[in-house]
């Protein structure tokens, strides 16, 4: 029970969840990475029963003759045995080299496996960055529509005085109701779209508990922007070293030219040995002396020559390189895509954070100052405020998208 716990309480996120901390929790214990590295694991296993080397075959029997009378001559008997021991083409497998084309494919399949696992790590790495910057981003939504509806509560008290001292009319102050409590609708909504996104991460780190409370860190949106791309050439050539789907497909490739050697190999008649061992009494006069018996078996290649399988090998190994070739662009795209997106993301930031942020927030501020006056109207006193809101708002999602097109480059480069 003790254990239990405190399994539990280490794959619990904790309170302050940042992204390293989020990483090594799902490296650790994410179910889909538990699930690649069981698929290594068989991968290994049958590495190791590929390499595996035949076990010899022991045979023996016994037996007696009827009607013999074995007190006739000396050294006879009625009693008859026999032992032998067969090879069931362990030795000749090894000659031809057979076993080693079955240990190349197994060892092409692990390295397969090892890149289909690293491939994994790195499409739900992206995956969780990506939940990640999506609770961020609906928290600060969250802290903005409560920023919000503060402004709004605030307006609507200062109407009902307004009104009391007959400055403004009932309308008015109906409508200032009205946009008090459609913030609080946007409090509500944000607050639940706060709690899907947690419950996302939580899944993806693989927590047993999914309802347990936690704050994503609230400086990953806003903070210094990442560093310039690299040119685009010097990403792609990284990319085509790095990715491990790529690897992974260079390992697919080989595996299959090793099946197809190894299919071809196959032609060739596996020969079995075997020696034995017989005899029934002793002497000149037994029904059978001792006797050492040879003997080899030898399937005849006359109505089929593994035809069928090389084949089948042929056309796995024109897949796979197409499939190489295929995803070999597929990097270059996404590589070129994933930098466009950074540079335009970058720009947008940047335009938001250098004058739009600026003005938006000194015209609602103006505006405010001007309404609590009474040199401004409740309509442009709540323009102003929605102009702000979306802004910031805005300003949010294209920091999500900044970052996530940083975390997608790198990926699309294979950079751990």
């Amino acid at each position: 029970m003790h254990l239990v716990a405190v399994l539990i309480l280490t794959v619990l996120p904790p309170r302050v969840l940042t992204m390293d901390e989020a990483l090594r929790l799902f490296r650790e214990n994410g179910f889909d990475l538990l699930l690649a590295a069981a698929q290594v694991a068989a991968a290994e296993a049958d590495a190791q029963a590929a390499a595996a080397v035949a076990n010899p075959q022991l045979s023996g029997s016994a037996g007696r003759s009827f009607g013999y009378d074995a007190a006739a001559c000396p050294g006879c008997s009625a009693t008859a045995w026999s032992i032998g021991i067969a090879d069931p083409s362990a030795l000749f497998d090894l000659l031809t080299g057979k076993r080693r084309l079955r240990i190349d494919v197994a060892r092409a399949a692990v390295q397969a496996a090892q890149r289909s696992r690293d491939e994994a790590l790195r499409f739900l790495s992206l995956q969780l960055r990506q939940a990640m910057l999506d609770g961020a981003l609906q928290q600060a939504q969250l802290d903005l529509a409560h920023e919000v509806a503060d402004v709004a509560e605030r307006t609507w008290s200062l109407d009902e005085k307004r009104l009391h001292a007959g400055a403004i009319s009932e309308a008015e102050l109906a409508r200032a109701e009205v946009a008090a409590l459609q913030a609080q609708q946007a409090v509500d909504l944000a607050d639940q779209a706060s709690r899907v996104a947690k419950l996302q991460i939580a899944l993806l780190l693989g927590s047993p508990d999914p309802e347990s409370e936690f704050t994503v860190d609230p400086d990953l949106l806003d903070r210094p922007l990442p560093a310039e791309a690299a040119p685009a050439d010097a990403l792609a050539r990284e990319a085509l070293d790095r990715r491990p789907d790529l690897l992974a497909a260079l390992a697919q490739e080989a595996r299959a030219e090793s099946a197809l050697a190894l299919a071809r190999r196959q032609r060739i008649p596996d020969v079995a040995l075997s020696a034995q061992y017989q005899q029934e009494g002793s002497g000149q006069s037994a029904l059978q002396p001792p006797t050492v018996t040879v003997g080899i078996q030898l399937p005849v290649p006359i109505f089929y020559r593994q035809a069928g399988e090389i084949a089948k090998a042929e056309a796995d190994l024109r897949a796979q390189r197409t499939s190489h070739l295929k995803l070999r662009a597929q990097v270059l795209v996404d590589v070129q895509s994933a930098r466009a997106a950074v540079e335009a993301n970058r720009r947008l930031v940047e335009r938001m954070r250098s004058r739009m942020l600026a003005r938006a927030r000194r015209v609602r501020d103006l505006v405010q100052v001007q309404y609590e006056k009474g040199a401004a109207s409740l309509l442009e006193l709540l323009d102003a405020q929605r102009t702000w809101a979306q802004t910031r708002s805005d300003y949010f999602k294209d920091l999500r998208d900044l970052w996530l097109s940083v975390f997608q480059l790198d990926a699309a480069i294979g950079r751990p």
